[in-house]
């Protein structure tokens, strides 16, 4: 919440008003038509909840009815209640789409286009979006994603039968023919998450080392509230990008398992002192940077997604004497989007593997229940 309205918490304010007041006039006047999005609620409740459709897209924005919503692996810590996003709120923030109306300045895309539709909300205008930075565009307030709620700006979830965009040209991308919109909806963050620890760095440390080694490191202990979609998406990208030794340590059995059919070493973290440090270690594991750092070879480069922790704790001094990089943060996943979508065209990425459920949205409560509660690795679900 602090990170949320650190930067234009007015306009954050002002917007959350504006979408309450909007929601209660439609609820007294019923003057726009109705759907069903997805409501994760205290106690683990999954509902669905009726809302107003959304309103005709302004001359920038657009209107789409996602065909295909994936699961992010921060959805089961949300929905469950293991997260600082307060509840309720409408769950889903990776799709592919259908577009159903379009303003009249947009012109990169047209009614009936299928579509993949970044998590974060960017104007493509400001001079953070012009650089590629698109997860800190300055045009709306900090960490403006759909699915996330009030920490969000209440944009809708993808789990739903409409979802608006406000800036069609700078955020929407056009599907690529003959790809599936199951295996392409997480290309919305998970997939382009795991590429932006693979792309910038192994075909360098291929280019030093042709046995370098590529470290992911996962969940440190089984209760683990995040679902393992990332780790698996990139270690296949390392593979796609030519690395041969690439390890998966996670202390989930079932993760070890599905790591091992994907042809990745899977490995439990305890058993890490057996390894060499390795030149890249990916840190996945929501919190245990400080193992990354330490599994970090001299000269070596440490990415890590981050984590929900206030603080992190590191061995500054190691760092220091080993002449590690570290790279902490989110993805600019509007910036790399075509990327993905390039190696998807191209099969060089095949996600089939890591998706264990496909269901229909109807099915929505049902099948993201069992996937919350039963440690599912990526559900999709799929609009008639």
């Amino acid at each position: 919440m602090g990170v949320a309205f650190e930067r234009d918490g007015a306009r954050r304010a002002r917007q959350v008003a504006a979408v309450a007041l909007d929601r209660a006039r439609q609820r007294a006047t019923n003057t726009r038509p109705r759907m069903r999005a997805l409501q994760a609620a205290p106690g683990g409740r999954l509902r669905w909840q009726e809302v107003p459709t959304p309103p005709p897209p302004g001359p920038d924005g657009a209107v789409v009815r996602p065909l295909a919503s994936a699961t992010c692996d921060l959805d089961c810590a949300i929905a469950l209640g293991a997260s600082q996003f307060p509840l309720p709120l409408h769950l889903g923030h990776e799709c592919v789409a259908e577009v159903l109306a379009v303003g009249e300045r947009v012109s990169s895309v047209a009614s009936g286009d299928r579509v993949v539709v970044p998590f974060q909300i960017n104007c493509g205008r400001c001079p953070a979006c012009l650089a590629g930075r698109t997860g800190n565009c300055t045009g709306v307030p900090p960490v403006s994603m759909y699915g996330m709620g009030l920490v969000g700006g209440l944009w809708g979830g993808a789990f739903a039968e409409q979802l608006a965009v406000p800036y069609a040209d700078a955020m929407l991308v056009a599907l690529p023919d003959g790809v599936d919109p199951v295996l392409a909806a997480s290309v919305a963050d998970n997939i382009c998450d795991a590429y932006r620890h693979v792309a910038p760095h192994v075909p360098r440390l291929l280019s030093e080392n042709p046995d370098g080694a590529v470290l992911i490191l996962a969940a440190t202990r089984r209760r683990f509230f995040f679902s393992p979609s990332l780790p698996l998406y990139t270690g296949l990208i390392a593979r796609a990008y030519g690395a041969h030794d690439v390890h998966v340590a996670d202390a989930r059995p079932g993760v070890r398992e599905h790591a091992g059919r994907l042809g990745l070493d899977a490995l439990h973290p305890r058993e890490l002192r057996k390894l060499d440090r390795a030149p890249l270690v990916i840190d996945v594991s929501g919190g245990d940077l400080h193992l990354a750092l330490a599994r970090t070879a001299p000269d070596g480069v440490c990415t890590s997604s981050g984590s929900l922790h206030r603080s992190a704790r590191i061995p500054a001094l190691r760092m220091y004497g080993r002449n590690v990089t570290l790279h902490f943060g989110r993805t600019h996943a509007r910036a790399l989007i075509p990327a993905v979508l390039e190696l998807l065209a191209a099969g060089r990425l095949d996600p089939r593997p890591v998706i264990t459920n496909v269901a229909p949205l109807e099915d929505a409560p049902r099948a993201l229940g069992e996937h919350f509660r039963g440690g599912g690795v990526k559900t999709v679900l799929t609009a008639p």
